[in-house]
């Protein structure tokens, strides 16, 4: 018993063949003793590294210990390896009868029972451990590549209680064999392409539709957090009260008339499948033809096409044996209804602007273009969110380049969530630092008709208002559908007046600087007079002060928006009044720069597009800068870097200053609007599939009988 005791607690110094540290074979059983002798770190950490840093330093310490002998060594190595497996050999004896002697002194020395069982589990203990050694030694003797490596020493480890001996070599093969095992598994159990499994690694793996009904239910029950997640409904029935199957949606998507009173009742009438013979019929066509009344059915057999139209409003059904699905159409969720346009408001031409929903904004646009080339594709946007979208072109006259383009950029988005239009716009522009939108947005659905019948592209986006219309020149910003309503004299006319409107927004408040600062010789006598006048009491220079104006019209310009209801705009003109006002009596600013900060913000208000009216702002802000500190030659210098940059513009392959520059055929539509009649072909630099639009002489009554040589025309 004393002898186990120091065999327990008592390290036995290693021999002159036995260099470096050693470690115990197996760790769990040793705790006690590495806490105790206080190598519980060195061990934990030989582990963690499998080996790997441990071993390399002793593999470093003897061959630094074995350099300089050569060839000596080499001839000794073989010998030593020998003496030191008889070593081995004879020590394994020893011990084997050192045991059996201990063991027999034990067993007469110990009376108690208490002290025969322990000592009996104690031994069972040590022959199992005996024979977990020798089988890894079996291993480590059979392996080949063991025997091959290069003139490495060994270093022999001993167990506390067998003394079972074990080269640090063999440890390092097993741990690696178990590490190759553990890729092994984990690489086989992981799909990188699916990140939900990683996320929840209990629900089944599955990709189609599986013919278990069980299976199918138990993979969405985990995809949609069944029990937690309320939402998901997952109704069971039978089939004609024999057939199990279930109906899933999405609670509050759906119109629950339809699941009741059409999709339920119809499946579970006995009568409805009197004709049907499961060996003559597949049992989704019977219910296709002779069950259900609802208009559209689809079927689908891949979950990541299911889910989307799942959480979209559509109801799902399943059936056993089946390794597909039929997706029924029952969206009924609460909509806005149709209303005037906001943010587009004209005096001639249609009132009804785009909604939330998808279907009611395509709906109206088909109210328009009553064509049947007019091609809907819809498209999932998202990882998480499934943000649908619908691609509308004309077939025949859109150019199929461009429309393979746009579904290029739509499919190829990598991004958790979309929340818009405005969001998807950003995404799918050529260049997101550009000053000047590439893509013109629109909530009117004559506008988008107009577009379609041009040769361009829409998307139209759930649960947004606005339709993304590409590609666009810089001359479509100043367009609006009212001017197709007007005489091509007064569509002109107002084309002209926003033209101003953008060239004062953008260039007055800058010139004015540069005037005052570098070029006073510019302006006559008289009015330089008055100007000197009004800017006597005033403290700051006038670039301060011009910038002191600007950010207080945005100010207001910004509040009366975000109010809300009538008083936003009351509060926008009554502010300006009294700001202004004051300033001027305060003596903080001049009359001279109210008048023409007034003027420049109402130029802003004459561009049809919000997102060019936001550019204007910016580009005001630094044409003052440039004109602050080189007067016209600053500003000339800031024009040139400004057309440089939007010159190399391109909106979906179209240059933005297209059709001036590059200079191409028109349909006289661009700044001056010609007649209706003139405008015979569409813009060529679209490459429309049909170039022409109407015949050379459109109002055919001018020509033949009735014409204006009949006096049935007068």
């Amino acid at each position: 018993m004393l002898k186990k005791l120091k065999k327990l607690f008592i390290y036995e110094s290693p021999s002159n063949q036995e260099r470096e540290f050693r470690f115990p074979e197996n760790p769990g059983e040793t705790a006690t003793w590495d806490i105790y002798r206080g190598k519980q770190e060195n061990l934990e950490k030989y582990m963690d590294n499998s080996g790997s840093g441990k071993d390399q330093d002793i593999n470093n310490d003897n061959d630094s210990e074995y350099e300089g002998k050569g060839s000596e060594h080499n001839k000794k190595d073989d010998r030593s390896n020998n003496d030191s497996q008889n070593n081995r050999d004879e020590k394994k004896e020893k011990s084997k009868k050192n045991d059996e002697q201990s063991d027999d002194r034990d067993t007469r020395d110990k009376s108690d029972n208490q002290a025969d069982e322990s000592e009996s589990n104690e031994r069972e203990a040590n022959e199992r451990e005996d024979n977990e050694a020798n089988s890894e030694k079996r291993i480590s003797e059979n392996d080949n590549d063991h025997e091959n490596e290069v003139n490495t020493p060994r270093v022999i480890i001993k167990t506390l209680r067998s003394h079972k001996p074990i080269t640090v070599e063999e440890m390092i093969k097993e741990s690696m064999r178990k590490k190759r095992e553990k890729f092994k598994n984990s690489k086989a159990g992981n799909n990188g392409k699916n990140q939900k499994d990683d996320r929840n690694e209990d629900a089944p793996k599955l990709k189609n539709v599986s013919h278990s009904l069980k299976e199918n239910i138990e993979y969405l029950e985990n995809l949609y957090k069944i029990p937690a997640n309320k939402d998901l409904i997952i109704r069971k029935f039978n089939i004609a009260r024999k057939i199990p199957a279930c109906l899933v949606c999405v609670d509050g998507m759906i119109d629950r008339r339809i699941v009741i009173q059409f999709a339920l009742p119809e499946l579970m009438d006995e009568s409805n499948f009197k004709d049907y013979d499961p060996g003559k019929e597949y049992i989704l066509d019977y219910i296709e033809r002779n069950v259900l009344t609802i208009d559209q059915l689809v079927r689908m057999k891949v979950f990541d096409d299911i889910n989307p139209q799942i959480v979209s409003g559509l109801t799902a059904l399943f059936i056993e044996g089946c390794d597909e699905c039929i997706i029924m159409e029952s969206r009924g969720f609460e909509k806005r209804s149709v209303t005037h346009p906001v943010t587009e408001t004209v005096i001639s031409g249609p009132q009804e602007g785009f909604t939330e929903a998808l279907r009611t904004n395509i709906t109206l646009v088909r109210r328009i273009v009553k064509s049947e080339n007019l091609v809907t594709e819809f498209e999932f946007l998202s990882k998480r969110n499934n943000f649908l979208c619908a691609i509308l072109y004309m077939d025949g006259i859109t150019n199929p380049r461009l429309v393979d383009e746009v579904k290029r950029r739509l499919k190829n988005l990598e991004i958790d969530y979309i929340s818009g239009s405005g969001m998807l716009e950003q995404l799918i522009e050529d260049k997101t630092n550009a000053p000047f939108q590439q893509i013109i947005a629109t909530e009117r659905p004559d506008r988008v008709a107009s577009f379609l019948m041009e040769g361009k592209v829409v998307i139209i986006c759930e649960g947004t208002p606005f339709a993304l219309a590409m590609p666009i020149t810089f001359f479509d910003l100043f367009q609006t559908s009212e001017d197709s309503n007007l005489r091509w004299q007064y569509g002109s006319f107002l084309r002209i007046i926003r033209l101003l409107g953008f060239l004062l927004a953008t260039f007055l408040p800058g010139m004015y600087t540069a005037l005052i600062l570098f070029h006073q010789e510019m302006i006559p006598t008289s009015l330089l007079s008055s100007i000197v006048a009004s800017r006597a009491p005033v403290p700051f220079p006038t670039v301060l002060e011009i910038l002191l104006m600007e950010f207080s019209f945005e100010l207001i310009r910004e509040g009366g928006i975000r109010v809300p209801g009538v008083t936003g705009n009351t509060l926008g003109i009554i502010g300006a009044l009294i700001l202004g006002q004051a300033a001027v009596q305060a003596g903080l600013v001049s009359p001279v720069l109210i008048i023409v900060v007034a003027v420049s913000g109402l130029g802003n208000f004459t561009v049809p597009s919000y997102s060019m009216s936001l550019t204007i702002r910016i580009i005001r802000i630094a044409l003052i800068l440039f004109g602050a500190m080189g007067g016209f030659y600053g500003i000339s210098a800031a024009f040139t870097i400004l057309m440089a940059f939007t010159l190399n513009m391109k909106s979906f392959g179209v240059p933005f200053f297209a059709p001036i520059a590059p200079f191409t055929r028109s349909n006289k539509d661009k700044i001056i609007r010609g007649p209706i009649s003139e405008q015979t072909y569409r813009t060529d630099f679209l490459n429309t599939l049909d170039k022409k639009r109407m015949a050379t002489e459109p109002r055919g009554w001018m020509r033949g009988d009735g014409g204006a040589e009949n006096d049935q025309g007068r």
